[in-house]
């Protein structure tokens, strides 16, 4: 078990400090020892030693919360999940010990940088419906994004393209040529300070679908760290949110058939978190 740990296991993690210490565990709870010989399927099971993380400023606004719902309004740069660098620092995390909810999850993705509305489910028994709204696309999501404005663009526009992202790389990109499987409304709503608000209504969900449609039609998004170009931003560095509001959730609720409708309490432009 000692050899197959070293070989699964990042190099910075300590196998034989943790085995010594009795921090590796099978599925009965008994302790993993090193000279255990290896078994096929078993689970190990352990708690990684977490970095210090430096706390995501910006309140964490409870917009709903019933017995299979709670809807909340999320700064920009707190994680939705805990994943990688950011563990304490998630809305999951925080949100399981401050509510007493243990099977908290969320239902949809909302990237880091992202500010808006994310909804979870209470209880593992409720994730099943919801999961399968969104999945089906019976859920509207209105986001607001803040970016230029570029003379000659007529607006609304239907952006339609096939978008791909690769594992482990940082940007998504168009695939011309290959079958649509992204599609955003954009809406020119308004200015502020010499750049359009726009509402976007995607009706898809791929991976930085608005950061990547916004981008082609020649208006990123402001504060975006990713498109045009990649910008190495510090972990601990609050000072440029992503122009990006996930605004607006609605949907008949597929377990009592009720509407249902949550809007965000944020308005653009997002402030500098400090």
């Amino acid at each position: 078990m000692a050899a197959w740990l070293r070989d699964r296991l990042p190099e910075q993690v300590d196998v034989a400090g943790m085995l010594a210490d009795g921090r590796f565990v099978a599925e009965d709870g008994g302790a993993v020892r090193g000279d255990d010989p290896f078994r096929p399927h078993l689970f190990v099971f352990f708690h990684r030693d977490l970095r210090e993380e430096p706390p995501v400023p910006g309140q964490l606004h409870l917009v709903h919360r019933d017995e299979r719902l709670v809807v909340v309004d999320k700064p920009p740069f707190l994680s939705s999940i805990p994943r990688g660098r950011h563990v304490l620092q998630s809305v999951v995390v925080r949100l399981r010990a401050e509510l007493g909810l243990p099977e908290l999850s969320p239902l949809h993705r909302l990237d880091r940088v992202t500010s808006g509305l994310l909804m979870l489910a209470t209880e593992r028994r409720w994730r099943g419906a919801y999961q399968s709204a969104f999945e089906h696309r019976a859920v509207a999501k209105t986001y607001w994004a803040l970016a230029p404005i570029r003379a000659g663009l007529e607006f609304p526009v239907t952006v339609r393209n096939h978008l791909h992202k690769e594992r482990g790389d940082w940007q998504a990109y168009e695939v011309p040529g290959a079958p649509v499987n992204a599609e955003t409304l954009i809406e020119l709503e308004s200015e502020v300070d010499g750049h359009g608000v726009y509402r976007l209504a995607p009706r898809t969900g791929r991976t930085h679908q608005l950061r990547l449609h916004l981008h082609g039609l020649g208006i990123p998004i402001v504060g975006d760290p990713l498109y045009p170009r990649v910008r190495d931003v510090p972990v601990d560095d609050f000072r440029t949110p992503l122009q990006l509001l996930a605004g607006e959730l609605s949907f008949v609720d597929p377990v009592d058939g009720s509407p249902r409708r949550f809007r965000s309490v944020r308005r653009l432009p997002i402030p500098p978190q400090v």
